[in-house]
């Protein structure tokens, strides 16, 4: 970035879409250039989802310029693209306070801004939601809507998408998808969709030819809906010829443009302007550089994705980490035992949906690259293949982002827990995870799961013991859920020798004769923490370990001890969690002692930085304190 103070002289003009429309087709480089500038300004000091952004400027100023918005409506998949689409849509002066607590949210959301069609958190949403707003506008009389759905960052990978395709081609439609292909997820993209996009290329002159061919058909009113299925057939039989690549979305009858340069605004304007008013369905295929703008997010888009703070001059990503010794990651933790234990074991492989790098399965991908398989944006299917490894023979770790496991919870049933089968379900990112917001806090893991049956259900407290969960998991023939939170532990020296741990066998950690803390997972230091720094010594403190099977013989000791209350802690939802768990042993063992069950509230936790969101929900140190010492 030049180094000279820079001037926005046509951002800081537009206040919405409709002063963007003011501008002549001409100026709108100079848009992009600017909003580009105010990415990288802003995400410098305030970090967020940086590369994807970059890579869709033009296309968000294309469609904001062409299309009627907020009456027509832009559907974004994934969110990760959108910092322009704020930018331009009323919210450029508070951009800076995107992610923060009480700013901007994280993705875009209908409570924020009616330029906000729907929530978009997760990956590959857009074609079905984008469909069910274009047949809404037809059966409620408003057939000049426009809906324009943009899918990028590999969610076309995701079965949601196939799913949605499928139905675009059969159900009457006018609706526009923007494939954004920039061959990246968070990771670098995989499987055959990529290959495929790659493969696809469309001569200058078959595209002329259509062009012109469709804009005379239509002119003399030959292009109508009985003649549309007979010409794409027709489009498609006569590409294969010319190409010798058949073109699987005009095979679906949804009209093909492209693939065309995802960084020529003027270009991409006239485009839209020519098919917007097309009636069915319609794809446009951009290529654009994930990172553009910024040279080293063009060079290494995967580190790039969510960077951190860095120096928006020399592009140089600024470490803010302490000098002296701290905890690794539970992430690096789980990747540095992945391979280890598959040294031991050849029958282990490792399965991801797209995040090898965000769980860590990269250490174990650059050392035994045949053994790991990232499966692209699909839990369901990343569930299911491991399923079908683990029934003739293999021992799968399917590691997905908790949040993102919602996705897969049938496949959990259906195809693991019914089966009984030897699965390795390590749930990454469980609980709060903060700036990201509700779309991606781990809330809802153990009260989803711990009714199912066959599943065994545990949570380490530190990362030694996150090791000996691994390890005892592959001694044990049945599917298993170890679920972990994001970020750092609490323990520096966490290379220990792993050891086998019983099934359904917490520990106690402190002994006490008025209160006793049930805890689940790393909030367990948390409440240790908070019982030594009280100063009392009446306090008795279990670490759980297990949500399924529940540890009787603590529970049986804890039942007969006579406290005065009973205090279960943890980060997932408290309605059906495990504080529920253990409301229900008490209960069907005649417990009368009091209990008080803490954990996430009945309504979605906003963004924010990890600390201040368990402080507002009382899972904090000092709420902790407190409420023990009363």
């Amino acid at each position: 970035m030049d180094e000279a103070e820079y001037t926005y002289n046509l951002l800081d003009k537009i206040d919405s879409p409709a002063d963007l429309r003011k501008l002549s087709v001409e100026q709108l480089p100079e848009v992009c250039s600017e909003i580009r500038h105010r990415i990288i300004e802003v995400l410098a000091e305030h970090p967020g989802h940086l590369a994807s952004s970059l890579g869709a400027v033009e296309i968000t100023v294309a469609l904001h310029y062409v299309f009627d918005t907020p009456e027509d409506r832009i559907v974004w998949d994934v969110g990760h693209q959108a910092y322009g689409h704020k930018i331009l849509t009323g919210r450029r002066d508070a951009f800076s306070t995107n992610r923060q607590l009480g700013g901007l949210k994280p993705f875009p959301s209908p409570e924020e801004s009616e330029y906000d069609s729907c929530v978009c958190g997760h990956a590959s949403n857009s074609i079905s939601i984008g469909l069910g707003m274009d047949v809404a506008a037809r059966i409620q009389g408003q057939e000049e809507r426009k809906v324009a759905v943009v899918i990028g960052d590999g969610a076309m990978s995701g079965g949601l998408a196939f799913e949605g395709l499928n139905n675009v081609s059969s159900t009457p439609n006018n609706m526009l998808i923007i494939l954004n292909d920039n061959n990246m997820s968070i990771d670098r993209s995989v499987g055959g969709m990529k290959q495929y996009l790659l493969r696809l290329h469309t001569s200058k002159w078959y595209n002329r030819f259509r062009f012109r061919t469709a804009r005379g058909l239509d002119r003399m009113g030959l292009l109508n809906e009985k003649r549309k299925n007979a010409i794409l057939r027709l489009n498609n039989s006569l590409k294969s010829l010319i190409t010798r690549e058949q073109n699987i979305f005009e095979g679906l009858n949804i009209r093909y443009f492209g693939p065309a340069d995802g960084h020529d605004v003027v270009r991409l304007v006239k485009m839209l302007q020519r098919i917007k008013d097309m009636s069915g369905p319609k794809l446009l295929h951009i290529h654009t550089l994930k990172g553009k703008g910024l040279e080293a997010a063009e060079k290494n888009a995967a580190v790039w994705h969510a960077p951190g703070m860095f120096d928006p001059k020399t592009g140089e990503l600024i470490n803010l980490e302490r000098k002296e010794p701290e905890p690794p990651k539970f992430q690096e933790v789980f990747g540095e035992t992945l391979l280890e234990l598959a040294q031991k074991n050849d029958k282990i492989v490792g399965v991801t949906p797209a995040m090898p790098s965000g769980c860590s399965m990269t250490t174990m991908m650059v050392e035994m690259p045949n053994r790991v398989f990232d499966v692209g944006i699909a839990e369901g299917h990343a569930v299911t293949f491991s399923a079908g490894m683990a029934k003739d023979g293999l021992l799968p770790f399917c590691n997905i982002y908790s949040s993102f496991a919602q996705r897969a919870y049938d496949n959990i049933i259906h195809d693991v827990a019914i089966g009984g089968l030897h699965v390795i379900i390590c749930l990454d990112r469980a609980g709060l995870v903060g700036e990201d917001g509700p779309t991606h806090h781990g809330a809802f893991d153990i009260a989803a799961l711990r009714t199912v049956p066959n599943l065994i259900i545990c949570s380490p407290m530190t990362e030694p013991e996150l090791r000996n969960l691994m390890y005892t998991a592959t001694l044990h023939a049945h599917p298993w859920v170890i679920r972990y939170p994001r970020g750092k532990g609490s323990t520096i020296d966490w290379r220990t020798e792993m050891q086998e741990i019983a099934i359904g066998t917490g520990r106690k950690l402190r002994s006490g004769s008025r209160l006793c803390v049930l805890s689940i997972g790393p909030l367990g230091v948390t409440v240790d923490n908070a019982i030594r720094n009280s100063g009392l010594n009446d306090v008795a403190h279990y670490d759980m370990r297990f949500v399924k099977p529940l540890d009787n013989s603590i529970m049986r000791e804890v039942a007969e001890a006579n406290y005065e209350k009973i205090i279960t802690i943890e980060d997932g939802s408290l309605k059906g969690g495990f504080g529920s768990c253990v409301a229900e042993w008490l209960e069907s063992h005649r417990c009368t002692t009091p209990l008080q069950c803490l954990g996430l509230p009945d309504n979605f936790v906003e963004h924010g930085p990890v600390k201040e969101l368990y402080r507002i929900t009382g899972l904090d140190e000092d709420s902790i304190k407190k409420l023990i010492s009363i």
